[in-house]
């Protein structure tokens, strides 16, 4: 109708025009004719204030008149002449869906899409241009909008149209057709209906709407899909990705996740993936950080942290997937498996301090420390390492009977290259402690405690320290543990026996202070009796020098006893001599009297006494005597009187010695 609504209004102008063309070109150029138009023509010339005469010649109109006439015709004739000639018109960013409304084969039983000219949708589409033959008649040209994925995102496809998917399988595989651009190519090389594996990336695709229907994050919401999941994936640096894949054939019995495929560019080729033997479900193979055009239908990522090992510890990592786990610990180790990395088992390598990225669903990484830890037998605290958080203090039976808790504290250390060991053996740390430490420990103890008293355990708690350190050492030696040290804590014995051991303390201590008191007091005499030596130190010297001048003296008069003791010896010898010469000469008799006389001459010896008594009678005698010796006593004191000088008084023939 709108066509030839505008044939009906532009025919007669168009006619009118070529019309004037056709008498002008028949007219020579050298001659000029006048021609009244139709009053009708000038009578919309009058009311368009236009002259109602007109020149016409060849030579009479610009060039550009008959350009513009030319053009003018196209713009009438062109919607005639297309829809006579089935001419269609596709722009730039546009793409021609055809529709068949007839034709002698009809489309094969479940097919939508027609191939060999079958009436319907066409595989075919009409790229930009213009395109003829396509008569409104026969056939329908709907346009529509190239499809457009923006950067950072992803398209889904949705085939209506090709061969059905296997049972086993959820997606159609991806062919090379294109990008989907090419129905012909997807529908002849077998294409199946439903979900691809194949995505679009960002870009501009001209696509057969009508045979694929294409999910962006503009229309995600009618599909049932969120747009967050047609972003581009990116998996955070400090993060791995666990991967799961929701087609593939099945996982092999007995195993957890898939093995690792080559060439599928993490997963991102999805077709090379299944061609290659993937499995679906959990996958070994992790994804590193970075972004990637996932297929949302075909993987499914879960992003977790790096396994991170700290200083001070080591990694034993148990892995539960894995070719083979041929143990490779050797005949000399019977108590677990070892394998090589990679495989299946407790691998025999332990991962040391940093970051690692490990696939934590189909492996476990047990650290180990390998620095000194203290387990601690006690209730009263516990270590940051949580391992002795069940352990209490030793509840001990002593050979007296008592019943007493010990708290006990040990050290131990575990070599990097024996923690594979440890972990094959007991499966972790806090089994070591649980199942190996905690009764070694108590039974040691428990035993020790019933051979002594209490109070024995008590006073010689070191040598019970010594021995328990020896036993544990020897004891975890055979599990690849290193005993450091073993030390006794508190020990709680009954509050009676306390109050027992209290009463002697405060008796030991009393005695001490006894001891304290009498050695102050020892001091303290010793201090007096300094002070007084230091006191009589003037005298004790004056002393010991007097000493020393009457040892001297002494020296002396022994010496000059000797002298004299020489000298009477010789003058004796001399007398002796000459006594024995005047004997020989004059006799013995002769020789006394003559020596007899001579003494009495040298010493003045007074043969008649000053005084003599004689015996009269009445006393006259003893008064005369009396007077005598007054007498003589006056006599002596005269001075120059030398008579009798030096005798003594002699009575009755006897010497009288004055009294002093």
């Amino acid at each position: 109708m709108v066509k030839s609504n505008f044939v009906r209004k532009f025919f007669p102008l168009a006619a009118s025009l070529l019309t004037a063309v056709s008498i002008s070109s028949a007219i020579p150029s050298n001659s000029s004719a006048q021609i009244k138009l139709p009053q009708s023509s000038a009578t919309q010339l009058e009311n368009r204030q236009q002259p109602q005469l007109v020149q016409l010649g060849l030579f009479d109109f610009p060039v550009w008149v008959y350009a513009m006439g030319g053009v003018v015709l196209l713009f009438v004739f062109l919607p005639q002449i297309g829809w006579i000639a089935g001419l269609i018109v596709i722009g730039e960013r546009e793409v021609g869906i055809i529709t068949k409304k007839f034709s002698s084969r009809s489309l094969p039983a479940g097919r939508l899409i027609a191939l060999n000219a079958e009436a319907g949708l066409q595989a075919d589409t009409l790229p930009p241009g213009w395109h003829f033959g396509y008569f409104p008649w026969q056939y329908n040209v709907r346009k529509e909008p190239v499809v457009v994925i923006p950067q950072g995102e992803i398209g889904l496809i949705v085939a209506n149209d090709g061969q059905t998917i296997p049972r086993d399988r959820i997606l159609g595989k991806a062919l090379e057709c294109d990008d989907f651009q090419d129905a012909r190519k997807f529908l002849q090389d077998g294409g199946e209906k439903g979900r691809q594996l194949a995505i679009l990336t960002a870009g501009t695709y001209r696509i057969n709407t009508a045979l694929f229907e294409v999910i962006t994050s503009s229309n995600a919401a009618k599909h049932g899909v969120t747009p967050e999941r047609l972003k581009v994936y990116r998996i955070e640096p400090d993060k791995v990705g666990i991967v799961t894949t929701l087609d593939g054939i099945p996982i092999e019995e007995g195993e957890i996740a898939g093995p690792i495929i080559p060439g599928h560019d993490n997963f991102q080729k999805a077709q090379s993936f299944v061609t290659g033997g993937g499995r679906r479900g959990l996958q070994e193979q992790i994804m590193l950080s970075g972004s990637w055009n996932l297929n949302p239908w075909f993987v499914q990522t879960e992003q977790v942290p790096m396994t991170e090992v700290p200083i001070g510890y080591v990694g034993v990592v148990i892995s539960f997937v894995g070719p083979s786990h041929q143990d490779i610990s050797g005949e000399s180790f019977t108590h677990g498996n070892l394998v090589n990395k990679g495989d299946k088992g407790v691998w025999v390598e332990p991962l040391y301090p940093g970051r690692h990225p490990l696939n934590t669903h189909i492996m476990k990484v047990e650290l180990v420390p390998t620095t000194n830890i203290v387990l601690n037998f006690t209730s009263r605290f516990s270590g940051e390492h949580g391992y002795d958080s069940k352990l209490n203090a030793l509840k001990l039976l002593s050979f007296d009977g008592f019943t007493f808790e010990l708290e006990v504290f040990q050290i131990i250390h575990v070599g990097a290259l024996d923690a594979p060991k440890v972990i094959s053996r007991l499966g972790s740390m806090q089994n070591l402690v649980d199942q190996v430490l905690r009764p070694i420990v108590g039974n040691y103890f428990r035993n020790s405690a019933q051979e002594y008293t209490i109070l024995d355990f008590l006073i010689a708690r070191s040598e019970r320290q010594a021995e328990a350190a020896e036993h544990v050492r020897q004891a975890l030696r055979a599990y690849d543990v290193q005993a450091v040290d073993t030390l006794i804590g508190l020990i709680t014995p009954p509050d009676e026996l306390m109050q027992t051991l209290t009463d002697r303390k405060i008796a030991e201590e009393q005695q001490k202070t006894y001891e304290v008191q009498r050695i102050a007091q020892t001091q303290r005499q010793e201090l007096v009796r300094e002070t007084a030596l230091a006191d009589i130190q003037k005298e004790v010297v004056t002393a010991e020098q007097g000493v020393k001048i009457s040892e001297l003296h002494a020296t002396a008069q022994v010496k000059q006893a000797n002298g004299e003791a020489e000298s009477i010896r010789l003058t004796g010898q001399a007398k002796a001599d000459a006594y024995q010469a005047g004997v020989n000469s004059l006799g013995s008799q002769a020789y006394t009297a003559l020596q007899l006389m001579q003494v009495i001459g040298d010493r003045n010896v007074r043969v008649v006494p000053d005084v003599s008594v004689s015996g009269g009678s009445s006393g006259a005698g003893m008064i005369d005597g009396l007077m005598g010796m007054l007498l003589w006593n006056q006599t002596k004191e005269i001075p120059g009187n030398g008579n009798n000088k030096g005798q003594p008084p002699v009575v009755n023939g006897q010497i009288v010695e004055e009294s002093k």
